[in-house]
This record gives structure tokens, sequence and C-alpha cells, in this order.
């Protein structure tokens, strides 16, 4: 109820509720979002020790596949390689778990604040229990298997701002094509996380591309034979 008295007082809070004003002011909540936790990451994290430790993980996990071709051309070298594999196998298991809550550091800051601001923002965004749309996008969100419905948007009624969009006011449909606020933000987050840690130069090894990922993943899975 505040919030809806609010919105008809308040020309701004009525311009971001509704489209185009809500597929801008999103995307430059989702900028704000990330631009925050790069600063943050920045001042609390070492990310030049973690690109260090990255590289030698990935280096280490690359060794994997030599020594396990080294199985059919000579055991016992394979055997001693295995074993000097494995005791820095530990090691780095101990050094990716410190990383991991070193990345936790900013989550830990920003964590409340952001459900209490995000809590007050989607709720511009629902009317009801309803999604209301806030971006149009070029596929229909709702032929997406199993989550369609949690992404698609539609009106209860004829929405005044439609008149903007397709010169007449009508009522949204979910077969429309339109988003919610969590679809729309996580599209943008994902985006701008990209962009403006490429910009500040904060990619890391583990940041680095499906490439890589691939890459890793495939040799973790790899198993030593037993000789």
């Amino acid at each position: 109820m505040l919030l809806l008295m609010i919105q008809d007082t308040n020309p701004f809070v009525n311009w971001i509720s509704t489209p185009p004003g809500s597929m801008i002011f999103i995307l430059l909540v989702a900028m704000t979002t990330a631009l925050i936790s790069i600063g943050l990451s920045r001042w609390l994290v070492d990310t030049d020790e973690i690109n260090r430790k990255q590289v030698q993980m990935k280096a280490h996990n690359e060794e994997k596949e030599k020594i396990i071709e080294l199985a059919e051309i000579d055991v016992e070298r394979y055997r001693k390689a295995r074993k000097r594999w494995e005791r820095k196998e530990e090691m780095f298991k101990a050094s990716q778990q410190r990383m991991s809550l070193q990345r936790l550091k900013p989550t830990c800051i920003t964590f409340v604040p952001m459900l209490v601001i995000f809590g007050f923002i989607r709720a511009l965004y629902d009317a009801g229990g309803v999604a209301l749309p806030v971006a149009l996008s070029p596929m229909n969100a709702n032929d997406v298997p199993l989550i369609g419905n949690l992404l698609a948007a539609w009106t209860p009624g004829e929405a005044s701002w439609t008149q903007y969009v397709y010169g007449v006011v009508k009522t949204i449909r979910i077969v429309d094509g339109w988003i919610n606020f969590t679809a729309w933000y996580f599209l943008c987050s994902f985006g701008m996380n990209t962009l403006l840690q490429r910009l500040f130069k904060m990619q890391t090894q583990a940041t680095g591309g499906m490439e890589q990922m691939m890459g890793g993943s495939k040799a973790k899975a790899l198993e030593f034979p037993n000789l």
C-alpha cells in the first residue's frame, strides 16, 4: 500500500516502475552493484595473489594429464610422479579454500544491505503476486523449459504505459515476450560484471573463459590408473 501511494505521488518512482524507465533503472542498479563489488574486491582481496595461484593450479591440473600418459611408457616414473602430484594436490586444495574465503569478503559486507535494498526495489515490480513487465525480450521467456514462468511477466489488466510501446493501451499477456525484474536484473548483472571486470582488469584465471573452465574440469575428471 505504501509503495502504491509513493508511485501515485512521485513522478520519478512512477517512471522507474514502468518500461522503459524500469529497464534503464535496473541496468543502472546492476552497474552500480558491480562497481561496488569490484571496489570492495580491490580493497579486500589480493587479486594478484589469486591470479598467481590460479595459474599454478592450472599448470598442476595439466601436469596430471602428462603423468597419466607416462603410465603407458614408464611405470616406475609414473608412480613417483603421481606421488609428487598428490602431495601438491593437498597443498592446492588448502590454497583453494583460502582463496574462496577471500572472495567471500565483499559478499559478507554487502549481503544484508543488498537484501534490504533489493527487497524494496523488487516490490516496485510486483502487483499482488503478479511479476510486472520491465523489459521486452527478443524471445518469449515463457518458452524456456522449467523456469519460463519464473522469467515471464504480464499485467493483471490494461496498463497505460503500453500506449508508448504499442500505440494503444493494452493488457500484457504471458505470451507477449516481456520479462520480469528477476530475469532482467540477472541478465544486466551478468553482462555488467563481465564487462566491468575486464575494464578494471579484475578477470582471474577462475573466470577467464568457458574454454579454460571446460579444460580445467576435464583435467580434474581424469583418474590415475592403479599400477
